[in-house]
């Protein structure tokens, strides 16, 4: 039997106010096992971005990123965001090493192409390098991964979170068992955005297709459920829940969460 590896994203609030990062690091704490961090920053990026005179751009919850842009989410990402939450959980016990994919080679990417929409500095995963996030979890250190990843000539990108998680559950499918979770602020995928009691329990690629098609699911969770629906048939198990409730998803404890089928 393979040893287990949970790769768990979060982003959005949770790691946008220091209440809710402390509450979600001390749950990612009593995940069991080896376990991966990737993390998002766009409303961090997004507010760093207008304190600067510029206006966020995007199309289907996908970030469009010029020049200027590239140089904030750079900073916010792979900076401000990744040794923030470094920081809470060296605090709380858990040796952790923030990196991007630049770092190492570890996630390389191509620059998206400009057709049919020019999403400017956006990456597209090609590989995921697992040696040295191996070599840091062999060493006892939880990896926090930066939604920045790279080209082979050096190009900084800024890329997807949900799919650099994706990307990363499905490159250490052959060594681990992988466990991919998607936490954010409520309980899963809804079936009424405004309805937090309409969660959908269980959900297979051709009900999403529907959902999305009558646009009960939009905006930001279609990239999410895009990746996590990319990664199902390489891991054991892709979930989308509450962040609080990390470590019970992982121990099976509780039931409030989406699970995705095929």
């Amino acid at each position: 039997m393979m040893e287990k590896l949970t790769v768990i994203k979060v982003g959005g609030k949770v790691i946008e106010d220091p209440v809710t990062l402390k509450e979600f690091t001390e749950k990612f704490k009593l995940v069991p096992g080896k376990k991966i961090l990737v993390h998002g920053g766009g409303v961090m990026a997004d507010k760093m971005l207008q304190r600067m005179g510029l206006e966020p751009k995007k199309l289907d919850g996908r970030r469009i990123t010029d020049e200027e842009t590239l140089d904030t989410v750079v900073m916010v990402y792979g900076g401000l965001v990744n040794k923030g939450i470094v920081g809470v959980l060296q605090g709380i016990g858990v040796s952790a090493v923030g990196v991007t994919g630049m770092d190492g080679g570890s996630i390389v990417s191509t620059k998206r192409p400009s057709e049919p929409f020019d999403y400017g500095f956006a990456g597209d995963v090609q590989q995921v390098n697992t040696t040295m996030m191996n070599s840091l979890m062999h060493s006892g250190y939880v990896p926090v991964i930066a939604p920045i990843t790279g080209t082979e000539e050096g190009q900084l990108l800024n890329t997807n979170a949900d799919t650099i998680a994706s990307e990363v559950a499905k490159a250490f499918s052959d060594q681990y068992e992988v466990e991919l979770i998607y936490g954010f602020e409520i309980d899963g995928v809804l079936e009424d955005i405004n309805d937090t009691e309409s969660l959908i329990h269980e959900i297979k690629y051709d009900e999403y297709q529907v959902l999305k098609e009558k646009q009960q699911i939009h905006s930001g969770m279609i990239p999410k459920l895009d990746n996590a629906f990319g990664a199902k048939k390489f891991v054991s198990r892709v979930i989308i829940g509450n962040y609080i409730r990390v470590n019970e998803i992982s121990l099976n404890t509780t039931e409030k969460y989406t699970k995705l089928s095929t």
